[in-house]
């Protein structure tokens, strides 16, 4: 998996005010306990499609979802030799991680969110499965659920602080400013070094 640094946008409530949602996605083997996340490209509201080799075939790509009508074969073909390989391992997370990973390119969320849950069923203690559960359940406006998983994050790794701002993140866009601003508060005085310490600053300032 390519190395890669998302920073995402999102509305918050009334006040549009601009809160920042942070991702970091990295290769890390099965059993990794570190923070991991493989999201789509483009607008995490859906307007844009991203520009890659999943919706190359799309006709309509902002209107449409990738589907046997309108999605290259040779895509479509790939798609299905990993749900094959899932169905014939299913207790291998390498690949279920391969396919869930796939189908959140493809942007079908909802059946990423299936395979991705099957991995923590194998192994609770993946928090790079979590923080693409955090990604998907964010970007569906589902705030409650995606602070679950920053919660469960941060019981396995107190310090995570890629966790700590996405919880602040979360907690300013449901209303709970003060919540936010400790989380980010702490970012500044516990990790000063940490790229995301500047960014905590901006974002109290938008408070």
């Amino acid at each position: 998996m390519k190395n890669i640094n998302l920073i995402y946008l999102y509305l918050s409530g009334i006040t549009a005010t601009i809160i920042v949602l942070y991702f970091v996605a990295k290769s890390s083997p099965d059993t990794s306990p570190l923070p991991n996340m493989k999201a789509p490209s483009g607008d995490i509201t859906g307007q844009q499609m991203p520009q890659d080799k999943i919706h190359k075939g799309l006709e309509n790509p902002v209107a449409q979802k990738p589907s046997k009508r309108n999605v290259l074969p040779s895509i479509m073909q790939h798609m299905q030799q990993l749900k094959k390989a899932v169905e014939e391992h299913p207790g291998d997370t390498v690949k279920l991680r391969e396919y869930a990973d796939f189908l959140l390119d493809a942007q079908m969320s909802d059946q990423a969110l299936g395979y991705y849950q099957k991995i923590l069923n194998i192994n609770p203690r993946r928090i790079d499965i979590m923080s693409s559960l955090v990604f998907i359940y964010f970007s569906q406006s589902k705030l409650d659920e995606a602070a679950i998983y920053l919660n469960k994050i941060l019981s396995l790794d107190k310090n995570n602080v890629d966790a700590l701002y996405n919880l602040g993140a979360v907690s300013a866009n449901k209303g709970n400013r003060v919540k936010a601003r400790k989380l980010w508060t702490k970012i500044i005085t516990d990790f000063p070094k940490s790229p995301l310490a500047q960014k905590a600053k901006e974002s109290i300032r938008q408070l």
